[in-house]
């Protein structure tokens, strides 16, 4: 297939649905560096999607702690990503931030704070209405984050979660097809190729698209 005006919008359009102002590419309304969005992933927001940022908490420049998300990902409104700016040092009686105050309380500043890492979302992921992910999770490629869920934890693949700490409800295939799944990695496709073959992957036929992955 060609016609690139028929391979669906532009990963470049900042509302791919006309007329249509709370759903946006997510990548095109992103100012922080620190954040980095894959094409077609987008985000709907009750009242503008630019609110997204904002719901990005606790991501201080001098941490340098980055959201990474990839392609082609469904992110509802109020969706909430705590970074690690919002880690207290726990290991001590109290969990007080004393020194971040100065004022001779720097005495109590830590050796270190707690850091877990860039938070990772995988490829082809729904995060759900006000689902809210905790600093350095990595929520693999496939999976669902259920509607008002905290993820404490790292998600596998095609995997669903939900409930608070989220916990698994279930994968969405056998750990065999999965294997398969993330070998194809269709969301790396040509756009041309992804939408000359959506039928298979909005199927559930694994074998016919693992065919169609070696064309």
């Amino acid at each position: 297939m060609n016609d690139k005006q028929n391979c669906g919008p532009s990963p470049n359009e900042r509302f791919p649905i006309p007329g249509v102002t709370r759903v946006c590419y997510l990548k095109n309304i992103i100012a922080n560096p620190n954040i980095i969005v894959g094409d077609y992933t987008y985000y709907d927001d009750f009242d503008h999607p630019e609110n997204f940022e904002k719901n990005v908490l606790y991501h201080f420049d001098f941490i340098g702690d980055r959201l990474i998300i990839g392609k082609f990902c469904a992110i509802a409104s109020d969706v909430k990503f705590i970074m690690n700016g919002g880690n207290h040092q726990i290991h001590g009686i109290s969990s007080y931030p004393f020194s971040i105050f100065k004022k001779g309380w720097d005495v109590a500043e830590p050796e270190e704070w707690p850091y877990k890492g860039d938070t990772i979302i995988g490829n082809d992921v729904w995060l759900g209405y006000n689902a809210t992910i905790m600093p350095g999770i990595r929520v693999g490629d496939g999976a669902i984050v259920a509607a008002n869920s905290t993820v404490a934890k790292d998600v596998p693949p095609y995997t669903i979660v939900g409930g608070n700490p989220a916990t698994t409800i279930r994968q969405r295939f056998s750990d065999r097809t999965i294997q398969k799944l993330l070998k194809i990695a269709w969301w790396n496709w040509d756009i041309e190729k992804i939408t000359a073959h959506l039928k298979i992957i909005c199927s559930n036929d694994v074998e016919v698209l693992l065919e169609v992955s070696k064309l």
